[in-house]
C-alpha cells in the first residue's frame, strides 16, 4: 500500500514590497547564484554551495510544508518579480546542544544585493505574525553565526534573546529564543 502524505498548501504572505510564496523550480538559478556570493553564504555555510546542495535545500523546504504544515517561503521582490531569498520556520531535528526540541525555528536569508533596504524586518514581521497565529503561544528559537550582527539586531527587535553559545557543524553558533508572552 503506497504511503500518502497530507498536502499543506503554502500560504501566500504579502507586505508592501514583498511576496512570500512557495518555491518554484525556476527559483533555483537565482538561489544558486546567491550561494556563490561571499556576503550571502558567509554566515550560513561559510562556503559556496553547488547546484546539488541548493536544490536539496529547495526540496527540503517544499517537504517541510508537506510533512509539517510549515516551512520556508521564497521571498520575491514585488517591484522586480525577482527571487531574493528565503524566510520561514523549520523543525530540522538538529543534532545540536543544547537541544532545540519541538520549538519552531525561524530563519531568514536574503540576497546581499538587497541588504540594507529593510526587507528582512518587513519579512520577519509578517512571518512572525503568521507563526504566532499558527503555533500559538510557544517558545520559538533561531540560531546564527555570532558575527552576523545584522541578523542579531533583527532577531532582538522581535524579542529573541540569547540563551546559549555552542558549536554546530564545526562552526560557532549563538542560540536565541523568544518566550511566549503572557
Amino acid at each position: 500500500m503506497p504511503v500518502s502524505f497530507p498536502q499543506h498548501p503554502v500560504p501566500v504572505l504579502e507586505t508592501a514590497r514583498l511576496l512570500l510564496r512557495g518555491y518554484r523550480r525556476d527559483d533555483l538559478p537565482a538561489f544558486l547564484t546567491m550561494f556563490q556570493q561571499p556576503d550571502f553564504y558567509r554566515h550560513l555555510t561559510g562556503k559556496p554551495l553547488g547546484e546539488e546542495d541548493v536544490w536539496a535545500a529547495l526540496l527540503r523546504s517544499a517537504g517541510h510544508w508537506t510533512l509539517q504544515g510549515f516551512g520556508f517561503w521564497a521571498v520575491e521582490e514585488k517591484a522586480s518579480g525577482r527571487f531574493i531569498g528565503s524566510i520561514g520556520f523549520v523543525d530540522r531535528k538538529r543534532e545540536i546542544e543544547p537541544r532545540i526540541g519541538d520549538a519552531p525555528e525561524i530563519g531568514w536569508v536574503l540576497d546581499a544585493a538587497v541588504h540594507g533596504r529593510g526587507y528582512a524586518t518587513e519579512a520577519v514581521t509578517v512571518v512572525q505574525a503568521w507563526g504566532d497565529a499558527h503555533f500559538g503561544p510557544v517558545r520559538m528559537v533561531c540560531i546564527m553565526d555570532p558575527d552576523n550582527h545584522a541578523s542579531r539586531r533583527i532577531a532582538e527587535k522581535f524579542g529573541y534573546r540569547e540563551y546559549a553559545r555552542t558549536t554546530y557543524h564545526d562552526l560557532p553558533t549563538v542560540m536565541l529564543e523568544r518566550l511566549p508572552r503572557g
